[in-house]
């Protein structure tokens, strides 16, 4: 991890796919060398809990290690079950408070709130400690039932102070911008995984263009 963070930190996605927890932990081991990230997602659709369950296993020391904090997808339940660091849940997932009550009053709780102020804004209130505003670009890595403009993390970043990530279709071309718009987060998934040259080259790219925007 950098000894000095930039302003706006990467937030990393787990690729949507993971057959093999161990060989994907020794990938994010390398990857983690690349540079700051702040946070690791662990988003998996459509496995079994135990299957979850071990690839969080996997996860979990190689991340804090790094003192990158593990974000459990969805399921506030396993989150805790499974001692993550948090919970990230979605609009038709566990409202906020019933995330907090179930993760606890130490845990991360971050909310989706689409390109909603207001969502965003009833999340704050609600306890969130981030929202995330998207998705901002095109994205192969999940269907996005909405649009956001960087302007409402201008917006955001002017009038809160409960930290934003943005998401959606963001690469290290578009990272910049979005951070110099007032994201505190950037949440890449296949940005990383995917780019030419490998995930720890690519979170290097990321840090690099992360650096340039200060607060």
């Amino acid at each position: 991890m950098s000894q000095n963070p930039p302003a706006c930190r990467l937030y990393l996605i787990t690729p949507p796919v993971i057959d093999d927890p161990e060989a994907f932990a020794a990938v994010l081991a390398d990857a983690l060398q690349g540079g700051d990230v702040g946070a690791l997602q662990v988003r998996l659709k459509d496995v079994c809990d135990a299957h979850i369950g071990a690839v969080v296993a996997a996860v979990l020391p190689v991340a804090q290690s790094h003192d990158v904090a593990v974000i459990l997808n969805d399921r506030p339940d396993l989150a805790a079950q499974f001692r993550c660091d948090g919970v990230h849940v979605g609009q038709s997932d566990a409202s906020t408070v019933e995330a907090r009550r179930i993760v606890g009053k130490d845990a991360i709780v971050g909310v989706t709130c689409h390109d909603s102020r207001h969502l965003a804004m009833e999340a704050a209130e609600a306890g969130a400690d981030y929202v995330a505003f998207g998705a901002f670009f095109d994205t192969d890595t999940k269907d996005a039932p909405t649009r956001a403009e960087p302007e409402l993390l201008t917006i955001w970043q002017e009038s809160m102070q409960t930290p934003c990530v943005a998401i959606g279709g963001v690469t290290v071309e578009r990272a910049e911008a979005l951070a110099r718009a007032g994201a505190d987060f950037i949440a890449v998934s296949s940005g990383v995984w995917r780019r030419p040259g490998g995930p720890r080259a690519a979170i290097a790219a990321f840090n690099a263009e992360l650096q340039k925007v200060e607060r």
